[in-house]
């Protein structure tokens, strides 16, 4: 069941709703969105109590079931749109947002150059791998905690919030001391475990969609996060697998407005692994916040030819600095702003 509450109640009077939801047999789950605050509460409702007397309540606007399996990222469950805040910034609302830097953490010099480029440009988040899953065991896995700690250094110094990947159930309390939005790598979008072990840190989650993940599944998964009472959930298109060998993977920009229709939760694009070229990012990211997406992962690097991973699909400084400039009448097509 959903419970919506009436705008510009007292904490007391959410409190008192929130009692009732358990007195009655069932886990409330806040979700505060832009306008709106909205209550799921999970419980078999054959064997509880139903919620509906609470619409007698002066606090409540609306109690209504929820016929999604995937309840609480249902719109169903939340009609407007909800917001991931980080440290100050707010995902998911009138702003479009970017966050940029390089695939893996290389070393002090490479990430701090990055940190302060993209930071000049425009981003408002650093992006970067720690920890990195390769395909092959013989290739570069990241710097582990090392890269975290210059992660933390040039959040210190550039004021950017940081997003990095989490790989392991065992680094989760280490990997969320340092990071302020934990990534759930394609390779891991189904790792149940592991992704109630992110929520479970209280930082906010940025789940990427698995290489042959169909939609429902995708949902399903970030299920995950919010029943383990983390409200700030974001989905990540980052490509699937098909027969196109073209592109390193087929970057389905259709999962915008489709997670737009679906759930509340903010969508976020990552068109450096969607398309696995630079010369292709530039005009994903111009599609991706025309249709509406809420934020763009694109990784940049001094020198892609030298870097240690991913080098074909990282921009140039001077490449991200136009994209920047050239992205903001797309957003304003949107009718949203630039974050920047």
């Amino acid at each position: 069941m959903i419970v919506v509450l009436r705008p510009n109640i007292t904490k007391k009077e959410e409190n008192a709703v929130l009692k009732e939801i358990r007195k009655l047999g069932y886990t409330p789950h806040t979700m505060r969105g832009v306008e709106r605050t909205v209550i799921g509460a999970i419980g078999d409702e054959l064997t509880h109590h139903t919620l509906e007397p609470l619409t007698a309540w002066p606090q409540v606007e609306q109690v209504m079931p929820v016929q999604k399996r995937y309840k609480l990222v249902s719109r169903e469950a939340h009609t407007g749109n909800s917001v991931a805040r980080v440290r100050g910034l707010s995902i998911g609302g009138k702003r479009v947002h970017v966050m940029a830097g390089p695939c893996s953490v290389e070393d002090e010099k490479q990430l701090m150059t990055t940190a302060h480029a993209v930071k000049k440009a425009g981003a408002t988040i650093l992006r970067g791998g720690a920890f990195k899953p390769r395909t092959s065991p013989y290739e570069f896995q990241g710097l582990g905690e090392k890269g975290l700690k210059l992660l933390a250094k040039a959040r210190k110094e550039t004021g950017l919030p940081i997003i990095t990947e989490l790989l392991s159930q065992d680094h989760a309390e280490m990997v969320a001391e340092y990071a302020d939005i934990l990534q759930i790598g394609t390779r891991n979008a189904q790792n149940f475990q592991l992704l109630i072990a992110a929520a479970k840190t209280g930082k906010p989650v940025l789940l990427k969609r698995g290489l042959s993940m169909k939609i429902e599944e995708w949902l399903l998964a970030g299920e995950y996060v919010l029943a383990n009472e983390n409200p700030n959930l974001m989905f990540c298109e980052r490509g699937i697998r098909t027969f196109e060998t073209y592109t390193r993977n087929t970057l389905d920009l259709s999962a915008v407005p489709i997670i737009k229709q679906e759930s509340h939760c903010p969508i976020v694009i990552d068109p450096s692994q969607g398309a696995g070229r630079a010369d292709l990012v530039q005009a994903m990211c111009k599609g991706a916040v025309a249709m509406g997406a809420d934020a763009l992962l694109i990784e940049v690097h001094p020198d892609p030819s030298k870097a240690w991973s991913d080098g074909a699909q990282q921009l140039t400084l001077e490449s991200f600095g136009k994209l920047m400039t050239e992205l903001k009448p797309f957003v304003a097509a949107a009718g949203r702003e630039p974050a920047w």
